[in-house]
């Protein structure tokens, strides 16, 4: 064996026939060419145009582009009406949500408005039947003390003695059937009242007008003392002539009076505020 037989052999590889025969023939024409070229002298060479033919698409291809084109816009479609349906759900929630909490605003509101109502009516109708007792209680006893005053006159006509006594009982009497009404300052009735509205309204009714303030009130009449007091005298708190509140002494150690916004007109013992004077008009 030879000593190169195992020596690789540096050649390249056979070229196929037809990319040489390829190769041949552009190598021919162009020598062909240069030979004419060199023959017919300096001539001005032409321009060499080469035409490149493009594969055409064929029907089959064209039809499948169309149906993927129209496939993808029918999903796109489909995708926009899914997304207006989910918001017009959500939308249709939302109003839901909205009517159902104004409903539910309404029935409570409705509910209070029937609740407050009904209070008031109830409210009313306690105080109307309240009125009624008072009218029915001041009626009894205006009849009682003009049954009084006259049985009096009847039988002493000439005793002054016995017309106080039942003015002073009259007076009396109105003053504690305004117990329970409300304190207003500057109230004269008939149900709401200040301490000397109360006082002036009940001296009326035994004919008696008394001056509207309390620091007249406090200096109409006789000042009397505290431990000779006699039903149907006026009390007063502070100075004579400059008293801040007054009230009807009822008798039994006790006075009616229109005290403040907070308790209203009460009956009280002397002991529960002791007032500073008094005066006897009567």
């Amino acid at each position: 064996m030879s000593h190169t037989a195992h020596i690789p052999s540096h050649r390249k590889p056979r070229q196929r026939a037809s990319k040489s025969a390829l190769r041949a023939g552009v190598a021919g024409g162009v020598l062909s060419t240069i030979a004419v070229a060199g023959a017919a002298g300096p001539a001005q060479a032409e321009p060499v145009t080469q035409t490149i033919e493009m594969p055409t698409i064929t029907s089959g291809f064209a039809t499948a582009v169309a149906a993927s084109a129209q496939a993808t816009q029918q999903v796109a479609l489909d995708l926009e009406t899914q997304a207006d349906e989910d918001a017009a759900a959500e939308k249709a929630a939302k109003t839901a949500k909205k009517a159902h909490a104004e409903a539910v605003r309404k029935a409570e509101a409705k509910k209070k408005a029937e609740a407050a109502a009904k209070a008031k009516a109830e409210a009313e109708a306690e105080e109307r039947a309240e009125r009624a007792s008072r009218t029915s209680e001041r009626t009894t006893l205006s009849a009682s003390s003009g049954s009084s005053d006259s049985g009096s006159s009847a039988s002493a006509p000439s005793s002054s003695s016995s017309n106080v006594s039942g003015s002073a009982a009259s007076i009396v009497a109105f003053a504690k059937a305004q117990v329970g009404d409300a304190y207003v300052s500057g109230g004269t009735g008939p149900n709401a009242w200040d301490c000397s509205g109360l006082t002036q309204a009940a001296y009326r009714t035994a004919g008696i007008d008394l001056p509207r303030v309390s620091q007249s009130q406090s200096t109409f009449g006789t000042q009397v003392s505290l431990d000779n007091l006699q039903p149907g005298d006026i009390l007063y708190w502070g100075s004579a002539g400059s008293a801040y509140h007054v009230a009807i002494y009822v008798g039994g150690g006790q006075f009616v009076g229109a005290q403040n916004s907070s308790t209203g007109t009460v009956q009280r013992s002397l002991d529960y505020d002791r007032p500073t004077g008094a005066v006897r008009v009567l």
